[in-house]
């Protein structure tokens, strides 16, 4: 299947969370809407995502990614971006591993871009279902990234760090303590990185990103005071889709700060709940792009 055929290829690695707004079920709809062809590869079925839910239904589908990933190889499918998420269990580490490498090659002189989000947990905790087997296992893939787009509380769990609330830091102590974490982060990955979900004292959420020269940046957006899960979904979709378009990494951490910003502002004015997740579909038309993905 030569590499020019149609729109360009993404393999998202993600899983499916059936009601709840975040991993594929915002990944599919944000990246075709930017022009790209979403190929899903579920790690895990869930009834519900993990945030403000109990009693969910989960399912870990390692064999079942071995086995989609086997086919794809037979039929020759090539990618132009690999974006692993959230994991179903450590076992997938290898799997996931094993799918970089067969589909990972250079081919025509270029090689898939590798953006791993390492979703792990939130607000200081790990989600339920991820064990220390697991976390560690993700630091082992975080090496295998061009790009790495930890939130706070993953950067922490990534680097051994204990967990501090930024919020309750002054805004330069806040950043003074981003800063360390960045510096360790770039010892495990020597792509791009950045860190998400800075939450400053003066009501501002800060990202903080490191381009692959080492260069540094530092960017704050006001926000609502409302936390919906599988922001960080979206954030690093939007991110992957102006990468693959070209846009140089500091802009697109803008962009996609800006179009996370402004879906939760107006998610929270028509009065989302919080555990659906951001309301999207009201926000997507405005990354369409003629020809975009092309």
């Amino acid at each position: 299947m030569p590499k020019s055929y149609g729109p360009r290829r993404v393999a998202a690695l993600h899983d499916l969370s059936c009601f709840g707004r975040c991993a594929l079920t915002v990944i599919l709809p944000t990246l075709s809407v930017m022009g790209y062809q979403v190929v899903p590869i579920p790690t895990a079925l869930l009834s519900t995502h993990t945030g403000g839910f109990t009693d969910l239904h989960f399912r870990d589908l390692t064999a079942d990614m071995e086995r989609i990933a086997s086919h794809f190889d037979t039929l020759g499918v090539t990618f132009d971006a690999i974006y692993p998420g959230f994991l179903g269990s450590a076992e997938q580490i290898e799997t996931v591993c094993q799918f970089i490498d067969r589909f990972g090659r250079e081919r025509n002189g270029e090689s898939p871009l590798v953006l791993v989000d390492p979703v792990m947990g939130d607000d200081g905790a790990l989600y339920s279902t991820y064990t220390s087997d697991l976390v560690q296992g993700v630091k082992h893939l975080a090496q295998r990234a061009q790009v790495l787009t930890p939130n706070l509380t993953e950067a922490c769990f990534l680097t051994d760090t204990p967990y501090r609330p930024t919020e309750s830091m002054d805004p330069e102590e806040a950043r003074a303590f981003a800063e360390m974490l960045l510096g360790r982060l770039s010892r495990i990955c020597k792509g791009r990185i950045v860190i998400t979900g800075i939450t400053l004292s003066d009501g501002m959420l800060a990202n903080l990103g490191q381009n692959e020269d080492g260069s540094r940046f530092y960017q704050r957006t006001p926000i609502e005071a409302h936390s919906y899960p599988g922001t960080g979904d979206l954030f690093a979709s939007v991110l992957l889709g102006e990468l693959l378009g070209g846009t140089h990494f500091e802009d697109a951490c803008r962009r996609a700060a800006d179009f996370t910003a402004e879906t939760i502002r107006v998610s929270a004015q028509i009065s989302t709940p919080a555990r659906e997740g951001v309301a999207l579909e009201w926000q997507l038309h405005r990354l369409v792009r003629p020809g975009g993905g092309e």
